[in-house]
């Protein structure tokens, strides 16, 4: 597992867990740039903002038009449907609930299992698929201190899976260490300001799923945790260059 790579890594070929976010857009261009077999994979979970989703195919016909390289290379989009995850999460986002931190000091937002069970299907289809990586965006530096978002938690699961499936699988984490300014940057080295003006208009961080509401930083409620985060790192990444 890595949180960060060098140079084309054309062995097995990747899954990326695309959301319709910044963070997810990032990495997909992150494995487009290394792997020669880049396929995606979207998770229909009973979430608020599902309206993300809807993105995910406009995004992925930019990125291709983006580069002819990565058209070549990008492959098979797959959509599951884990409404039951949502049916046994009483959540911020998968309730009409307000936002808030509960006793414990986490976020409502918190979904208990959501990235177990997110790698988990994604490595059961790149098993199916013949694919080795599977990337996510994952992010331990600017995050809500959700336990399944922690850099031990993706290495336990790693062992666990190539354990459980007799298959080594490399779970990727390109975004682990940096913050949101730095995932900014990371999108302008792999794609210049194109590929940074595509992820900010056209990707939705937003835990409320507003998309009404446009910003200098892209769309969004403005006021959600997952909004200020944003940007307060598009700010910072613009203020840097």
């Amino acid at each position: 597992m890595t949180g960060d790579s060098h140079g084309e890594d054309p062995g097995g070929g990747a899954l990326v867990l695309l959301s319709g976010g910044q963070d997810s857009a990032t990495c997909l261009a992150w494995a487009l740039d290394r792997f020669e077999q880049v396929e995606t994979i979207g998770f229909d979970y009973g979430q608020r903002h599902v309206v993300e989703l809807d993105l995910r195919a406009d995004l992925r016909a930019a990125m291709a038009a983006m580069n002819p390289r990565w058209a070549s290379r990008l492959g098979d989009d797959h959509l599951l449907d884990l409404g039951l995850l949502g049916q046994i999460s009483e959540t911020a986002l998968t309730r009409d609930t307000e936002i808030a931190m509960r006793e414990d000091g986490l976020p409502n937002t918190f979904v208990p299992g959501r990235n177990l069970v997110f790698l988990t299907f994604a490595a059961t289809v790149a098993y199916r698929r013949g694919l080795r990586h599977i990337v996510g965006g994952m992010c331990e530096t600017d995050f809500s201190g959700y336990p399944d978002c922690r850099d031990d938690t993706i290495k336990a699961l790693q062992v666990a899976l190539g354990l459980g499936m007799d298959r080594r699988f490399v779970l990727d984490t390109p975004l682990m260490w940096r913050d949101k300014a730095a995932t900014w940057h990371l999108a302008e080295m792999l794609g210049g300001i194109p590929l940074v003006e595509l992820v900010r208009d056209q990707t939705l961080s937003c835990y409320l799923g507003e998309l009404g509401k446009r910003h200098e930083w892209g769309p969004g409620c403005g006021n959600c945790p997952a909004c200020d985060l944003r940007r307060r790192g598009y700010v910072a990444y613009r203020t840097d260059r």
